[in-house]
């Protein structure tokens, strides 16, 4: 009688194999197959990604994935690519990602160590720190907020920084964590809340034509590195992204899209280090 196959080996070494073809065809095949990126948005973080007057998306990570876009084209050779808008929260954005229904998240994301353990991150894309707008003539230290009620996004790092600095300052205030920033917004000119904290360049985009008696304030909790959000594990879609990045660095064409969305003064010394020290050489 002749010997039995291990079909339970030979079927292991079928699942390696599929797995490892699976592997093998990463983002890079998926955008040339599809003809398409799909980029993950959110519409309430102005002036970084946001819905214009028409109802299309805008903003100024939007308009750096859109150069970051043409840039793969290139890349792989292709006439041009198209873009596929998925629309984010605060809440969803990184699972969004994680789970590959998008391929790039383009927004204020943060790249942390943590974030790092489910996601990739590109070269930082900008540099900001949380700050606060309030009612009472702007804050300038934490301890103002003693006894108070505050606001900030939920899920992200300013949450989580806001809960230490005020314990660290030994500051008893009530944090709310809202869904959106257009709702921590509405809470403010309510007086629902005396205070509220976020990214400082988001916080400047909501101001803008604000007449409801709010200051933005002096206080600075972080220093937020932005960077482009992928899916982990797939270094040839990383390497492209980055490679994109330094040439539109390089070249300059980031300068138009920040003096755009943030003024003649856009390019601060700290800006300007931070795309001369990012851009990586071929």
């Amino acid at each position: 009688m002749g010997r039995t196959p291990n079909w339970s080996m030979g079927g292991g070494l079928l699942l390696a194999l599929c797995l490892s073809a699976a592997a093998s065809a990463g983002t890079l095949d998926d955008i040339r197959a599809r003809n398409t990126v799909r980029i993950a948005f959110r519409e309430d973080a102005p002036p970084f990604s946001f819905k214009d007057n028409s109802g299309n998306p805008a903003g100024y990570m939007i308009d750096v994935c859109k150069l970051v876009v043409g840039e793969l084209a290139g890349q792989l050779k292709l006439s041009g690519l198209s873009i596929d808008y998925v629309r984010v929260t605060a809440a969803d954005r990184l699972d969004t990602v994680a789970g590959g229904k998008a391929d790039l998240l383009c927004e204020p994301t943060t790249e942390t160590l943590r974030r790092r353990e489910s996601l990739d991150f590109s070269i930082p894309t900008f540099v900001d720190g949380a700050g606060v707008v309030s009612t009472n003539g702007g804050v300038s230290d934490l301890k103002a907020l003693e006894g108070r009620t505050v606001g900030v996004l939920a899920g992200t790092t300013t949450e989580e920084e806001l809960h230490t600095s005020l314990q660290a300052d030994g500051v008893t205030a009530t944090v709310v964590a809202v869904p959106t920033h257009s709702e921590g917004m509405a809470a403010l000119r309510a007086r629902k809340i005396a205070a509220y904290f976020a990214d400082r360049a988001i916080l400047v985009g909501l101001l803008k034509d604000e007449n409801a008696g709010l200051t933005l304030g002096d206080v600075y909790l972080t220093v937020e590195p932005y960077a482009l959000a992928l899916r982990r594990g797939d270094e040839d879609f990383r390497l492209a992204v980055d490679r994109a990045l330094s040439r539109i660095y390089r070249s300059g064409d980031i300068a138009p899209v920040l003096r755009h969305y943030f003024g003649d003064n856009a390019l601060s010394r700290l800006q300007t280090t931070l795309y001369g020290v990012s851009a990586l050489p071929e």
